[in-house]
């Protein structure tokens, strides 16, 4: 068994146990390879992770940069009360068709809402509308445009609120400084600008497992 065939076991096995899949994640999964988009969302471990930081959090506003298919939308949205809400930023039209129709086949249509655009030309038109403070974000979008991403999260939340920037490690290139490509450089923006906020504490974790060697930052708006 090679190493990453170690981890996809290890993930199938924590999956069945603690994170399984029900019909709408399965149908999700299998509706968005279907219609074509990246098979890039995360893996169930990964999203029964977000589920329990919303639930942690005590989340009734949740923030999501980056739907593809809507299979982390859906994790997150169950863990808000009936009357939460969870904004969902997505670039691609067809993307954005596919995940309404996977969230509204889990039943959560009535707390999401997909807005179809560049998120940042959707992030400052979601300003103006002076929002209630969002108690989660989750940033899993275009890695080059991490540090824009960031800099909004900060704008739309509060103290003590959380803020989760997927795929940092992006194979290790995170740390080659002689790396230059837009994703890599973005993410290493977006770590430097949540190491360095004065209002912010951060970290980042490094992960293997079903969608192989990368991790996540995560932050506490802290004043």
């Amino acid at each position: 068994m090679s190493e990453s065939q170690r981890w996809e076991a290890v993930d199938a096995y924590f999956a069945t146990r603690l994170a399984p899949d029900d019909e709408a994640l399965t149908a999700t999964l299998r509706e968005s390879e279907a219609a074509g988009l990246p098979q890039i969302a995360v893996s169930a471990p990964q999203g029964k992770l977000l589920q329990l930081l919303a639930h942690i959090q005590g989340a009734r506003r949740i923030l999501e940069i980056g739907t593809l298919g809507g299979y982390s939308t859906i994790w997150l949205a169950r863990a808000l009360p009936a009357d939460g809400r969870l904004v969902s930023l997505e670039y691609s039209p067809r993307h954005a068709e596919v995940a309404a129709g996977n969230i509204a086949r889990a039943g959560l249509d009535k707390l999401v809402e997909i807005r179809v655009g560049a998120a940042l030309d959707s992030l400052p038109l979601l300003a103006d509308e002076h929002p209630a403070p969002f108690d989660l974000v989750f940033i899993d979008a275009d890695k080059a445009n991490n540090p824009h991403y960031v800099e909004w999260a900060l704008k739309l939340t509060r103290v003590g609120s959380l803020i989760i920037v997927d795929n940092v490690v992006r194979g290790g290139r995170v740390a080659d400084q002689n790396d230059t490509t837009p994703d890599v450089t973005g993410t290493r923006a977006a770590l430097e600008l949540l190491g360095s906020h004065p209002r912010v504490s951060a970290t980042a974790i490094q992960t293997v497992g079903a969608k192989g060697y990368d991790g996540f930052a995560l932050a506490r708006v802290e004043s």
